[in-house]
């Protein structure tokens, strides 16, 4: 059957993959990977041989008519990001549009994306909230910031280790210094770890820390 399918993969823990996830990736033509390197550790624990072949950020405007003319000739591709489910905060997006202008089925198979986590155990409201995933580094993000001050929901960002402590310090000053927040790191892993506070108290802690791992911010919704 010609498709593309979106494969979620392990964010940490390699066991954290579905029966039907592995069952996919057997059966693939070929495997769009993020880095392929990344990718054949995965396969090569759980016993799968794949054709690979790199797919990121880097490159994907220039393969993108390849990928398609080999769906369309009948193969089922299946694309995976390095950690996650495929288009969160990762490359995926812009296949996934084309194949559905084109007619192309897009099928996305239910699994690990680290912010589910790091919302439900961070003991903050988890009915509603607002994913940011990365704020802008520089241009837009005290705009952004200032636009999310009052949000009602709980809100979700993913934030790199060496810029931490600095998000923290913004976050601080644009919500208040007495807003709760949790930070979560390296998720499923041996040394996972989430820290619950204000705002100022995980300032404090984090600022002067050599941290390491993948960050998600959780932060509470502006209470009246």
């Amino acid at each position: 059957m010609s498709r593309l399918v979106l494969v979620p993969t392990p964010i940490g823990n390699l066991e954290d993959i579905t029966l039907r996830a592995l069952r996919i990736l057997r059966e693939a033509a070929f495997i769009l990977a993020e880095d392929t390197r990344k990718t054949s550790i995965l396969l090569k624990h759980h016993g799968i041989s794949g054709n690979m072949m790199p797919h990121h950020a880097f490159n994907e405007h220039k393969t993108l008519q390849s990928v398609i003319d080999r769906i369309r000739a009948g193969s089922t591709v299946v694309l995976v990001s390095d950690a996650g489910t495929p288009g969160i905060s990762d490359p995926g997006f812009l296949l996934i549009r084309e194949c559905i202008r084109e007619g192309i089925p897009v099928e996305c198979l239910p699994g690990p994306t680290a912010f589910i986590p790091a919302l439900v155990c961070s003991g903050l409201a988890s009915d509603r909230f607002l994913f940011e995933g990365f704020l802008p580094h520089k241009k837009g993000r005290q705009t952004r910031l200032r636009e999310l001050a009052e949000a009602k929901e709980t809100l979700v960002f993913y934030e790199s280790p060496h810029r931490l402590a600095r998000a923290l310090e913004q976050f601080a000053e644009f919500f208040g210094n007495d807003r709760r927040a949790s930070v979560s790191r390296e998720l499923t892993k041996i040394h996972e770890e989430t820290l619950r506070g204000t705002l100022r108290e995980l300032v404090v802690h984090f600022t002067g820390r050599t941290i390491k791992g993948e960050i998600v911010i959780v932060v509470e919704g502006f209470q009246k």
